[in-house]
């Protein structure tokens, strides 16, 4: 009996003492979720006092700036980044912030374009979708390579530099072969002339080698099979095509003038004359006078030693001269029907031009 009674006294002291720890896993579980509330209740209430300070700018720049949410970053490391980038001013805030409205579980690792006139909210919203993210490029008509290079270097957004774009579209670069034998591209021969002039959204993380290949992909669907096959019916190549397109575009101001231009190019390769245009001989001095396009003069046409100057080699250039649109490059396949042999500038600065049949004509026309 005595046993018994022992047992059942050890069995219901085991069975408090399992209650009384079950209770304080409770009460320390409601107090972790009370604590909680309370402080973001109080967070909350200290934010509303300092909203202006929540809609304020970091400063004034509003030129995009790169920046990145590697995976597995915690809301401290992200405001730490914000605030050496200059984005964001008080850490603190900015993290009080997001854990009062959730941010802070929802920031989501990738590439951003943030810039100083963005207040901490706007920040903590747009880094929680990375998939907004798209860096803007403009590739202009009439640019060489090294042109767009320049311009991959001042967009700022780009995860490489443009020397590291160039060596990929440069003489000598391995062509991409399906798209080299498409447009009939010369072994060894650059990628200059194809790297499509137009306006592009392209993801954060696109490498060089990667928008190298968006722009050919862009030629060959914007000039498409129809104007090659067409090229190939009056005996082009669609790489002679473009070179002739090119120097169209390097030479009209106005689209209109495309077809006029390229049928004076047109009429004297028909009778062996040398294309003697000017765009060749700025091209062949290779920004050496501190411009792609400098200014140049009747000496330089015979000058400039080099196999791009049409006033010394007849025929096509080697290779395009810089990136026609789609207008220069269908007018050097479908060129205006004329009895043209020569233009210059018109004297009204209307950047147009006059067109003549002889040389002396020609030259009447002259300012």
């Amino acid at each position: 009996m005595q046993r018994v009674t022992r047992g059942c006294l050890v069995l219901g002291i085991s069975l408090a003492i399992l209650a009384i720890g079950s209770l304080a896993a409770i009460l320390l579980a409601s107090d972790s979720e009370i604590y909680n509330s309370v402080r973001t209740a109080i967070l909350r209430y200290q934010l509303s006092n300092r909203s202006s300070e929540l809609d304020a700018p970091a400063g004034s720049v509003a030129k995009p700036f790169r920046f990145q949410v590697p995976l597995g970053s915690g809301a401290s490391a992200i405001a730490i980044a914000l605030a050496d980038a200059g984005l964001i001013r008080d850490i603190d805030l900015f993290l009080d912030f997001a854990r009062v409205e959730g941010y802070d579980r929802r920031f989501e690792a990738g590439v951003y374009f943030l810039n100083q006139t963005q207040s901490i909210r706007q920040i903590a919203e747009i880094l929680t979708d990375s998939s907004k993210s798209f860096i803007a490029f403009r590739t202009p008509e009439g640019a060489r390579i090294e042109e767009l290079a320049e311009l991959i270097d001042r967009n700022g957004l780009f995860g490489f530099q443009g020397g590291d774009f160039l060596p990929l579209v440069d003489e000598g670069a391995p062509l991409p072969e399906e798209f080299a034998d498409w447009a009939d591209i010369p072994s060894g021969a650059s990628l200059e002339g194809f790297m499509f002039p137009d306006t592009y959204q392209l993801p954060p993380d696109i490498s060089a080698a990667g928008l190298r290949d968006m722009l050919l992909r862009a030629f060959q669907d914007r000039v498409g099979d129809d104007l090659r096959e067409e090229a190939l019916a009056q005996n082009l190549t669609l790489h002679q095509a473009v070179s002739l397109g090119s120097i169209i575009e390097r030479e009209a101001v106005w689209r209109d003038e495309h077809p006029m231009i390229a049928s004076v190019y047109r009429n004297r390769l028909n009778i062996g004359m040398k294309l003697e245009a000017d765009p060749t001989v700025q091209y062949g001095i290779q920004g050496a006078r501190g411009s792609w396009w400098p200014q140049i003069t009747r000496a330089d046409y015979y000058d400039v030693q080099s196999p791009y100057n049409t006033y010394l080699h007849g025929g096509f250039p080697p290779g395009p001269i810089a990136s026609p649109g789609l207008s220069a490059i269908h007018a050097a396949i479908f060129p205006a029907e004329s009895g043209f042999y020569y233009f210059r500038a018109a004297c009204d600065n209307s950047h147009y031009h006059n067109f003549a049949v002889t040389f002396e004509e020609h030259v009447a026309n002259g300012c």
